[in-house]
C-alpha cells in the first residue's frame, strides 16, 4: 500500500456543487448518520457525550463540540445531532466529518419555508389580548408570575409557515363549549349527512347530531355548563385577526365537540371511549382529551388504539398531582403525553391554585409546553377575558393545534410521524435544573414544544447521497480508496492521509 498526502481543501471538493443552497440552517449543528456496520451504543453516547472512539472523539474535543443528541430513528440509534460551542463554517465541518468515512451523510440541520411565505418572520395577530399568551409568545414581561424571554413554543414563528387548513377537523372532548362565541365564529364543525328532523339521517346511531354530541347526557346538546371546554377549545382554535380575546393555535382549523363530562367536571370511561370512536369515523384527525382517570382500561385502551389505526393523533395531559402516578389516557402507549412549564420554563410545581400541585410525570411523558396561568374564554360570557387557568389541560390543546398544524402541512403525516416531529424538535435542557437533563428525562419528557421548528421543512438528504454516488464513480484513485486517518487535521494542519488499495 501506498499512503498518500494531500492538501485538504484540494481533494475533489470541487465535486460538491449544490444548484440549490439551502435559505438557511442552524449555524452550529451538523447532523450525522453512522453507516450500518457501525456499532455505537446510543445510550452510552448520550450519557457520555462520546463515541468512545478515540480519533472521533479527538475531533469533536478539538472542533468544540458541546452537545450530542440523538435524532432520526432513535431506535436504531445511528444518526446524531452534534451542537458546537459557536457559529462554525460549516462547509468545512462537513468535508471533515465525511472524510472520516464513518458516516453515511453528513448534512447541516436545515431550516425549511413554506413555499412563497416568509421566513422567520415574526407573526403577531392583532387580537387584544395576546400579549397575555406568553405560551404562543413570550418576551418575558408577562405580570402573574416569574417570566424569561423565549419560554414559549415559538408559535409567532410557526404561524409564519402555517396556519391551518379547513379541511383538518380537531374533535374536543371535554365539557362541552359555548358554541356561540364570536372566537368560534364559522369554526365549529357540523355534520353536512344530517338534518334537524329527529331522524338519524347518516345511520351512525346518534339522532341530529348537527354538531357533535353531549354523550353525558345523551343528547346533541354539547354547550358547555362547566367552563373547562371552553377553555381548552379556545387554546386549540380561537379565531385570529378579529381584534378582540385571544388567539389559538390553528387559525382555520374545524372544531368538533363532543361533550364527555358532565357540568361537574366528571365522566365515565365509556362516555369517553364512545366519544373517541365518534370522532374517528366522522372525520376527525386530532382529538384533545384533556381529562384523566386512575383506572387503566382495556375498552378506552381499544378504543385509543384505534384512532391510532386510522390516522388519528389522540394527545392527552400528565395531570396535576406532582407525582409519577399514570394517569388515563396519558399512559396509553398511542396518546402524546403532555406535561406542563411556568413561564419561566421551569416544571409547573406548584400550579398557581395549589401549593401542593404540579405536573406530573413518569416515563411515558413526551413533551412539555406552557400551562400555568394560561388566560382563555369564558364560558358564560362573549366579552369576558380576565380569567384564566392552570393545570395540563391547558398545555394539551397547544400540542394539538400544533397537530392540527403540522396535518395541514401534510396530510399524509401519521400519528406517529406527528410524535416523532414534536419529539425531535422540541427544545432540549431549556430548564436548566436538575430535572430538565440532556434527552429525555421524567419531567419534560423531550422537553419544551417549539411549533417553529415542527413546522421546518428539513430538506432531503438525496443531496448528499447523490455526492456518494459521484465520490464513488470518481476516476480519481485516491477518493476511491479508504481514509485511515486525520491526525494531521487535529494537530492543526488541513491535511488528510488517505491509503490507496
Amino acid at each position: 500500500m501506498k499512503k498518500i498526502v494531500f492538501p485538504l481543501l484540494c481533494i475533489l471538493f470541487s465535486y460538491v456543487t449544490f444548484s440549490q443552497k439551502p435559505k438557511s440552517y442552524v449555524t452550529n449543528e451538523l447532523i450525522i448518520k453512522f453507516k450500518s456496520n457501525s456499532n455505537y451504543n446510543s445510550k452510552n453516547v448520550l450519557r457520555k457525550q462520546k463515541f468512545e472512539h478515540k480519533f472521533l472523539d479527538s475531533l469533536n474535543e478539538k472542533l468544540e463540540v458541546q452537545t450530542i443528541k440523538l435524532t432520526g430513528n432513535k431506535k436504531k440509534g445511528e444518526t446524531y445531532i452534534l451542537k458546537f460551542k459557536t457559529k462554525q463554517n460549516l462547509e468545512y465541518l462537513i468535508k471533515t466529518y465525511r472524510a472520516t468515512d464513518q458516516f453515511e451523510y453528513v448534512e447541516s440541520n436545515f431550516i425549511g419555508h413554506a413555499g412563497g411565505k416568509r421566513g422567520l418572520i415574526p407573526i403577531i395577530p392583532n387580537d387584544n389580548y395576546f400579549s397575555r399568551q406568553y405560551g404562543l409568545y413570550n418576551d418575558g414581561t408577562f405580570s402573574l408570575s416569574p417570566a424569561i424571554n423565549d419560554a414559549d413554543i415559538d408559535m409567532d414563528l410557526g404561524w409564519d409557515i402555517e396556519q391551518g387548513n379547513s379541511n383538518v377537523i380537531v374533535t374536543v372532548l371535554d365539557s362541552g363549549a359555548k358554541l356561540d362565541h364570536p372566537e368560534f365564529n364559522g369554526r365549529i364543525w357540523t355534520n353536512t349527512n344530517e338534518v334537524l328532523n329527529g331522524i338519524d339521517d347518516d345511520n351512525n346511531g346518534y339522532i341530529d347530531d348537527i354538531r357533535g354530541w353531549d354523550f353525558a347526557n345523551n343528547d346533541n346538546n354539547v354547550i358547555d355548563d362547566h367552563g373547562h371546554g371552553t377553555n381548552v377549545t379556545g387554546i386549540i382554535g380561537a379565531n385570529a385577526n378579529n381584534n378582540i380575546g385571544y388567539v389559538g393555535v390553528d387559525w382555520n382549523c374545524k372544531l368538533m365537540i363532543c361533550k364527555i363530562l358532565d357540568e361537574d367536571g366528571s365522566g365515565y370511561y365509556s362516555w369517553w371511549t364512545d366519544a373517541i370512536y365518534y370522532a374517528v369515523d366522522n372525520g376527525a384527525k386530532v382529538i384533545n382529551m384533556s381529562v384523566r382517570g386512575t383506572g387503566f382500561s382495556y375498552s378506552m385502551q381499544e378504543a385509543i388504539d384505534y384512532a391510532y389505526s386510522n390516522g388519528v393523533t389522540v394527545v392527552a395531559c400528565m395531570m396535576n398531582e406532582n407525582n409519577n402516578v399514570t394517569y388515563y389516557p396519558a399512559g396509553y402507549n398511542n396518546t402524546i403525553a403532555v406535561g406542563a412549564t411556568n413561564p419561566n420554563d421551569e416544571r409547573s410545581s406548584p400550579f398557581f391554585w395549589d401549593g401542593n400541585s404540579g405536573s406530573n410525570y413518569g416515563s411515558h411523558i413526551d413533551v412539555v409546553t406552557p400551562g400555568n396561568f394560561i388566560y382563555g374564554l369564558n364560558y358564560q360570557s362573549d366579552t369576558n377575558y380576565n380569567s384564566y387557568w392552570g393545570g395540563t389541560s391547558q398545555v394539551t390543546p397547544l400540542v394539538a393545534g400544533l397537530s392540527a398544524l403540522i396535518l395541514a402541512q401534510d396530510s399524509n403525516n401519521s400519528p406517529e410521524g406527528i410524535r416523532t416531529i414534536i419529539r425531535n424538535t422540541a427544545e432540549d435542557q431549556v430548564a436548566k435544573s436538575s430535572e430538565d437533563v440532556l434527552g429525555f428525562d421524567i419531567y419534560y419528557g423531550y422537553d419544551r414544544v417549539n411549533a417553529f421548528q415542527a413546522l421546518s421543512n428539513i430538506l432531503s438528504v438525496n443531496t448528499f447521497n447523490n455526492l456518494d454516488k459521484k465520490i464513488l464513480l470518481s476516476p480519481n484513485p485516491i477518493i476511491a480508496g479508504s481514509l485511515l486517518e486525520i491526525s494531521n487535521l487535529i494537530n492543526g494542519e488541513n491535511v488528510i492521509s488517505f491509503t490507496t488499495h
